[in-house]
């Protein structure tokens, strides 16, 4: 297990790295245009643009420039925000937190409704039960995020007025102005992990482990909890472990409707004012997103399936 962390933690560094160089180069160097003018507008004038490029080190070596920026993010200098006019860190965290406070509850409602759903369906295959929670959850899955957020807005907010409208979020901390994003999260991915969670259990209650269980006379419920339900709920861990990657960075509708101040609403905002060094620490926040993800669904499986071993 020792051995796994390491790997995983040289992989994220070997990674981080090589991201760091792409987004290097396209966006401090003139591959996708120049950064100066990218920064102060088509309208400014030349002397300008000179000035702003030899403020910011623009006018050193590339390979300076990249080591100086590597050496700064290393040590928590993640550099200065155009947009917010502040350091980047400043900015960065709490909007972060903001998006793992969003997460949490997400999953929180998510994940236990999704698997109870999901195995309920694939222990009862073809059975109207099944077919409902079937139905339902491709219905779910196939309405996107922002025609649900609408839908949602206009029944809760503007019909029943039971909730507080988008013009009142603001840090995303209060109960009820986290209830809409929360709901349409919690709606869209529903359906994708009950239905993975459904065929991962209908294919394990065909196995001969199983019917050699329920041949030895084991109680039904002792079948399921003690042999299907592990094996069943590997693959659906691998689907819950993939949606951190899209809470972090894949919200963005979502935390754009509500206003929601939290990372997807960031990521547009640099994207938007072309705030080259948020971009930059947004990106390796989200590689590091990926691989620690990864690393928790690898230890996992260790749990769920002791015949996985990791050297």
């Amino acid at each position: 297990m020792v051995l796994l962390l390491l790997k995983r933690i040289s992989f994220m560094i070997f990674t981080m790295i090589v991201v760091s160089i792409i987004l290097f180069l396209l966006l401090e160097t003139g591959l996708t245009g120049d950064p100066a003018t990218r920064v102060l507008g088509n309208f400014a004038s030349a002397e300008q643009k000179e000035m702003w490029r030899d403020q910011h080190g623009y006018n050193q070596p590339l390979v300076v420039r990249y080591g100086k920026w590597l050496g700064n993010f290393a040590t928590g200098n993640l550099g200065e925000s155009i947009r917010f006019k502040t350091e980047v860190k400043n900015v960065l965290y709490p909007r972060l937190w903001n998006t793992v406070i969003l997460g949490f509850w997400t999953f929180a409602i998510m994940i236990p409704l999704s698997l109870i759903l999901g195995v309920l369906s694939g222990m009862k295959e073809g059975s109207l039960l099944d077919r409902s929670i079937s139905v339902f959850g491709i219905l779910t899955t196939s309405v996107p995020e922002f025609a649900s957020a609408v839908f949602f807005s206009a029944l809760f907010v503007f019909g029943l007025k039971w909730l507080p409208g988008t013009s009142s979020m603001s840090g995303g901390f209060e109960v009820r102005q986290l209830i809409l994003p929360v709901m349409v999260l919690v709606v869209y991915d529903f359906g994708y992990v009950a239905r993975m969670t459904r065929a991962s259990m209908a294919e394990v209650m065909t196995s001969q482990y199983v019917r050699t269980a329920v041949l030895k006379g084991l109680p039904y419920k002792q079948v399921i909890l003690k042999h299907a339900l592990r094996n069943a709920l590997i693959a659906p861990f691998t689907v819950i472990m993939l949606q951190i990657n899209w809470l972090l960075s894949g919200v963005i509708v979502v935390e754009f409707f509500f206003a929601y101040k939290g990372f997807g609403a960031l990521l547009l905002e640099a994207s938007l004012n072309n705030d080259i060094a948020l971009l930059e620490a947004c990106a390796m926040v989200a590689v590091v997103a990926a691989v620690a993800s990864q690393t928790i669904a690898d230890i996992g499986y260790t749990f769920l399936n002791p015949r996985i071993r990791f050297s």
